[in-house]
């Protein structure tokens, strides 16, 4: 959710003992995850003898009427879908917290594997093809929930996960919002829901998401795999809007210039400020990867990309992340595509915090002091509402 709940989990979990919910059909194991909203926990599926994850709403906020509507919308939202990549949900409910007050929970698969934000965290940028292959995937995600009439509207790394196996997950519908259907007590004009880094310019406005407001943060989302940074970065909420709404992104291939021309291309198609001027549905977006990537080495390039790694055998604790990689048995030659030249190791680094432009970047921006102060003035009532939803 907003807070940007992070579901790890990694190792043969044990099933450990704990208070029992849900009618006496689910047993809470250790936690395994929490964001600002809700707090997640491994459970033990009695009647079906399984592992799953069970997100429950803060205690704090049990009484939140806002809080609890946003959370029984992801339940109703993501149950309704079915894909390989999103995490899907199973069951719903509520049950007497401590104090006596009803706790929503969603029961939902346990995913095990790694965020993306966990990735980028451990090793930085990740190569080019396996960038590429993953956004593929979240555009899978996305293709299939607009199709159904939900836009997601918090698209970022640590809402997309990696199994160990390759396999890409999507999750956290808790702000998405029906094209179709307008929730006036959720969706006010002019309160911004997203994270500033990855909503695109129209959310910054106050003004409803739309598929291509999506497939804006995918392109944010590509930017920092790319780079490991996203496109706008630094200082204030308000003035990361700005950014988003004024600025124009700098190129991957400023930052690594092994980069092929198209990525670039692909990404500054997708964050295009109008959102009419982007690609229009995310599988034309899609499209454009398979004209980099090959479709049919998708697979292949994902498997490692950066989950934990299958245990050898039975054994506790967690499985550590994977190093750069060198050459493995069935991939590609070194003199093969091209996509198959870049896949021995992480990308370079980004630069440090802060130099997030173009060489010569900063230059162009020291005098806009003043062109900012003007511009933010207009918009700061609607921006006020992000600092809000943090």
């Amino acid at each position: 959710m907003e807070g940007g709940l992070t579901v790890t989990v990694s190792g043969d979990p044990a099933r450990a003992s704990g208070r029992v919910f849900g009618g006496g059909r689910y047993r809470t194991g250790r936690r395994i995850g929490g964001g600002g909203m809700a707090v997640v926990h491994e459970a033990h599926d009695l009647m079906l003898d399984r592992l799953v994850a069970v997100k429950r709403l803060r205690s704090d906020l049990a009484e939140d009427t806002v809080a609890r509507s946003r959370f029984a919308r992801e339940a109703e939202h993501a149950a309704a879908l079915d894909h390989p990549t999103i995490v899907r949900v199973f069951d719903t409910g509520a049950d007497p917290g401590e104090d006596g007050v009803l706790v929503p929970w969603i029961v939902m698969e346990l995913v095990r594997g790694i965020t993306l934000r966990d990735l980028l965290e451990a090793h930085g940028p990740v190569p080019w093809p396996r960038a590429l292959a993953i956004t593929a995937k979240v555009l899978d995600a996305l293709e299939y929930s607009h199709d159904r009439g939900l836009v997601h509207r918090d698209i970022k790394p640590v809402n997309v996960m990696i199994t160990p196996d390759g396999a890409v997950k999507v999750m956290d519908f808790g702000i998405a919002r029906a094209l179709f259907v307008t929730d006036g007590a959720l969706t006010d004009p002019g309160r911004i829901m997203g994270t500033p880094q990855y909503f695109s310019p129209e959310q910054a406005f106050g003004h409803p998401a739309s598929t291509r407001s999506d497939l804006y943060s995918v392109g944010c989302l590509l930017h920092e795999l790319l780079v490991g940074v996203p496109p706008f970065d630094g200082g204030t909420a308000v003035h990361i809007a700005y950014r988003h709404m004024r600025e124009d992104p700098t190129p991957p291939s400023a930052y690594r210039p092994d980069l092929p021309g198209a990525i670039d291309d692909l990404v500054l198609h997708a964050l295009r400020k109008d959102p009419h001027l982007r690609f229009d549905t995310a599988g034309r977006m899609r499209e454009s990867v398979r004209r980099i990537l090959p479709e049919n080495v998708w697979d292949s390039v994902l498997y490692g990309a950066g989950g934990p790694p299958r245990p050898a055998g039975p054994g506790p604790g967690p499985a550590p992340v994977p190093g750069p990689m060198g050459h493995r048995p069935g991939r590609p030659p070194i003199g093969g595509p091209p996509w198959a030249r870049v896949l021995s190791g992480f990308g370079p680094r980004a630069r440090s915090a802060g130099a997030h432009s173009a060489p010569g970047g900063h230059g162009r921006r020291a005098g806009a002091g003043a062109a900012f102060a003007a511009t933010v003035l207009g918009v700061l009532a609607v921006l006020a509402s992000i600092l809000m939803l943090r």
